[in-house]
């Protein structure tokens, strides 16, 4: 990706309509989203200048010029951020890797003093530590090693996600924000490149350069014994562990959800399966 600040622009343009952007529609246009000359005039710099942008040939733009390029592709916070990375990339000084193992103590905690289910994710999205718990709640897919692969590659996605769509879209932004905190992440790399060409839907998604980091949500599961869980995720940073997330699951008290879990900790008493693999323990390594 020799332009990926151009490859963002031009995806992202192609997104905003002339009306989403208070601009009239004149008829028949040769683009699906806006002009480069529109979205200069948007953010008040000349058409020659987000040319060159856009191409890569301006290489320092200001604070104030991102801001209003952000505002004319109405792009939130978050894709904004990502904006100002890909425009301004991090000093070498700054981490470029994320560590591919999880402190002892972090798993210790999520083993035995967190009574749900609780995931470390990596900024592609490996899954570096799960406690038990976890391991049972995705215990219907056969490798439980990378959340994007598990999504786009694992068939029990569709059946497991009630909403595998929204799923699918939130994964792809997820795995973009990792790729922009982390751009010399050869994981990051290898994982896009596998997807992009075993998976048409990812590559589809991958290609609108949508960005937003995991954060806390709710999810609808469909557990193949347990049954339909409502959950909502909490999003932690590891401190100590840049690119690191911390994802613990929790459910309304006195839900049905709540029951499932109860029903879920029995699971995940029981053995694994001799060919499962999962990460349960990896923090120690």
């Amino acid at each position: 990706m020799d332009n990926e600040l151009g490859e963002f622009l031009r995806a992202r343009r192609n997104l905003v309509t002339p009306r989403q952007a208070g601009l009239p529609e004149d008829g028949e246009r040769r683009v699906p989203g806006l002009r480069r000359e529109e979205v200069a005039l948007l953010a008040g710099v000349s058409t020659d200048y987000y040319v060159r942008l856009e191409q890569g040939r301006e290489r320092h733009p200001s604070d104030q010029v991102l801001d209003a390029v952000a505002r004319a592709l109405r792009l939130d916070e978050d894709a904004a951020a990502h904006l100002f990375r890909l425009a301004m990339p991090a000093p070498q000084a700054v981490a470029r890797v994320s560590p591919r193992t999880v402190d002892p103590g972090l798993w210790t905690l999520m083993e035995h003093s967190v009574s749900a289910p609780a995931t470390v994710l990596g900024p592609a999205l490996d899954v570096l530590a799960a406690n038990s718990l976890s391991a049972a709640l995705y215990s219907g897919f056969a490798r439980f090693d990378n959340l994007a692969r598990m999504v786009f590659l694992d068939p029990a996605a569709v059946e497991f996600y009630v909403d595998w769509d929204s799923v699918a879209r939130g994964t792809v932004a997820s795995l973009r924000a990792g790729s922009g905190a982390f751009p010399d992440h050869p994981r990051v790399s290898e994982v896009v490149g596998e997807l992009t060409v075993r998976s048409p839907a990812f590559a589809s998604l991958w290609a609108r350069h949508e960005v937003r980091p995991r954060k806390s949500e709710h999810k609808r599961f469909r557990h193949p014994r347990v049954g339909e869980l409502v959950l909502r995720s909490q999003a932690l940073g590891v401190t100590n562990a840049p690119g690191q997330q911390l994802f613990v699951y929790s459910a309304e008290p006195g839900s049905p959800s709540a029951d499932g879990l109860t029903l879920l900790a029995g699971l995940a008493a029981e053995p694994a399966g001799p060919n499962r693999e999962t990460p349960a323990g990896k923090g120690s390594s």
